[in-house]
């Protein structure tokens, strides 16, 4: 069937829940959704001008035909949706690909034994603990039990290392033991490798009772070395874990789940607590597509459907009584239903709004971005920044030059804008740019911003050189959805019609706040890094408007002075303070001086020089 076939098929669904099977000219199931809608949500994918992302442009060109199954309610289809997904594994639906395997905690076998996570056995005699699954938890383990009771990570090899190098960094500054110096007996540093192993074993609540009751004993012993290390062993523990609060969080078992997006991928992270403890971090990236929505939602029934986790020896619940989201799914209640229904009791998304939850979904977020920064091979802070940015306006690519416009005024007819420039998430501040309006009468802002962008752009397109003649990605105002109507009126039908133009807002406290879009705002509080570059652009561009505000009103204020003076009008002031640049200066001039200046007349300076140096 063609395109057009497809969507007067389309048209003929009822406006029913269900799921719909979309195959190739093969017969074979490329892809399968549910929709509230059947109708609305089938027709979308076969209408000419509906804009699509690189992976559905794909799947539609590639559809010949299409089935539906009518349901009695969203949660139906939601049932359906996910078995026939997991039954036939769409090529065009999201498919969770586990990329991970078990690890383990590696124990060399020789004098001085070593500690560390590995992803593979090995025929080396070494002692092998676990499997785990979660090889970002056995790391942070391994790191953090090596870190208190300060057993080396460098290549030395002991005894016979001992004594034939300088300490390295890690002991002077107290994070290694120094075997290296001999101050260390074997005995001690077995003792240090046991509560090691007994601490990844037991947790840290454990060995810091071993620990503190053999401080006690040492101390009635009147061992007061063994006291001391003991005290400083515990004190180590309680400074990494203060320093971790995410492993040491008050959450007991709960998911925390976040989508970051750029202009051509988006990734999923999930953090799972267990227990109080981080057990597992994961992250699930998908190409060709920059739309979230549609990967959130089919992500949560997949991802929580499809799993049989088992940590080690311990199993933890694959699907938790709480996940907390950066925003609530569409479908959340069809969701809790059944999730609950798989983990045999009550399921809970919400989005946290305070305290560790919140702080958590961001760092969710944050390693959502830096995963997607990774895959792109973008690893600066502008560039991911900039990728970060793409993804929450929807660009197609990161913007390369940015310029945002801001107006200032101090009066009656004062207007003048500021325009700023920034290049690769930079300010460039060669292409920074003045304007004082020449046709707006009073005090417009608006009408401002609308007369300083249709200036910029006809410098462009009458051939400017510079800054001028460069067409920006972005555009950003100063100012919220009224500066932004006044300016997309204005740039209709230019060479900058096609340029992406958003507000950007303050809050009460004077804060950047939201962007502002035709069709909204958009929130900033979950986008750490956009909210402080954006802030950055806003601060930036106010400062520079308001800086040749403030000379204009200088300047103003001068000129004013002069012209109270008999025979000296705005030309004469004029001259003068271009040629003396201050008041002051010309206060201190002598009336010949006066009278040389280009422009004023023997009178104007006899005027000027007796204003001055009158009796008082």
């Amino acid at each position: 069937m063609t395109k057009q076939e497809l969507y007067e098929k389309a048209r003929a669904l009822p406006l029913l829940p269900g799921v719909y099977i979309i195959r190739n000219q093969n017969d074979e199931i490329i892809y399968i959704g549910k929709a509230k809608r059947l109708r609305t949500r089938v027709s979308q994918y076969f209408r000419e001008g509906v804009p699509h992302d690189a992976k559905v442009t794909r799947m539609i060109a590639n559809a010949f035909s299409f089935d539906v199954i009518v349901t009695q309610s969203e949660f139906e289809a939601l049932v359906l949706e996910c078995s026939q997904i997991k039954q036939h594994r769409p090529k065009y639906n999201i498919l969770l690909k586990d990329d991970k395997g078990y690890c383990y905690i590696r124990v060399t076998k020789e004098d001085y034994p070593r500690i560390s996570s590995v992803l593979q056995k090995a025929d080396d005699g070494a002692e092998y603990i676990g499997p785990y699954i979660s090889h970002y938890a056995v790391a942070q383990m391994v790191e953090t039990a090596v870190t208190v009771f300060g057993l080396p990570t460098c290549s030395r090899k002991f005894p016979q290392d001992i004594r034939k190098g300088r300490p390295c960094l890690n002991a002077h500054i107290g994070r290694c033991c120094a075997v290296c110096s001999g101050k260390i007996s074997h005995e001690e540093y077995m003792q240090r490798v046991q509560d090691a192993l007994r601490m990844i074993r037991m947790g840290k609540g454990e060995i810091l009772r071993i620990l503190k009751e053999k401080m006690l004993d040492a101390s009635e012993r009147l061992d007061f070395e063994t006291a001391a290390r003991c005290r400083d062993q515990i004190s180590a523990i309680e400074k990494v874990s203060a320093g971790q609060k995410v492993v040491t969080s008050k959450i007991k078992s709960q998911d925390i789940i976040a989508f970051a997006k750029t202009a051509d991928a988006v990734c999923a992270a999930v953090l799972r607590f267990r227990e109080g403890r981080l057990v597992d971090k994961r992250e699930f990236v998908f190409h060709d597509t920059a739309d979230d929505d549609a990967v959130r939602e089919e992500f949560y029934s997949q991802y929580y459907l499809s799993q049989s986790i088992e940590d080690g020896e311990n199993a933890y619940d694959p699907v938790p009584p709480l996940i907390a989201v950066d925003r609530m799914p569409e479908d959340a209640q069809e969701l809790e239903q059944l999730l609950g229904e798989s983990r045999g009791g009550r399921v809970r998304f919400f989005v946290p709004q305070r305290g560790d939850p919140l702080r958590l979904v961001q760092l969710a977020y944050t390693n959502a971005i830096d995963r997607l920064a990774r895959e792109s091979g973008r690893y600066s802070r502008e560039n991911r920044v900039l990728d970060e940015l793409a993804g929450l306006l929807g660009l197609s690519a990161a913007p390369v030059t940015i310029e945002s416009y801001d107006i200032s005024n101090w009066g009656e007819g004062t207007s003048v804008a500021g325009m700023i420039v920034f290049e690769n998430g930079k300010p460039k501040r060669s292409g920074y740019r003045r304007f004082q309006m020449k046709t707006v009468a009073g005090t417009d802002d608006y009408a401002s911003m609308a007369e300083t962008l249709t200036r910029r752009v006809q410098e462009y397109e009458n051939g400017a050189s510079g800054q001028f003649g460069i067409k920006p990605d972005l555009i950003l105002l100063d100012g919220g959805a009224g500066q932004l109507s006044a300016v997309l009126e204005a740039l209709k039908e230019t060479a900058f019609a096609d340029v992406p133009v958003f507000g950007m807002v303050k809050d009460s406290r004077h804060r950047t706040r939201a962007l502002v879009a035709e069709k909204g705002e958009l929130a900033l509080n979950m986008n750490q890094s956009v909210f402080a570059f954006v802030t950055s652009v806003q601060d930036e561009v106010h400062r520079f408007a308001i800086t040749y505000q403030r000379q204009k009103a200088k300047k103003k204020t001068f000129s004013s002075s002069l012209t109270q003076i008999p025979h000296v009008g705005e030309a004469t002031a004029k001259a003068l303070l271009g040629h003396f640049k201050t008041v002051g200066a010309i206060a201190q001039a002598s009336a010949e001086e006066l009278a040389a200046v280009k422009g004023v007349s023997r009178t104007a300076a006899a005027a000027v020089f007796a204003n001055f140096h009158q009796e008082k």
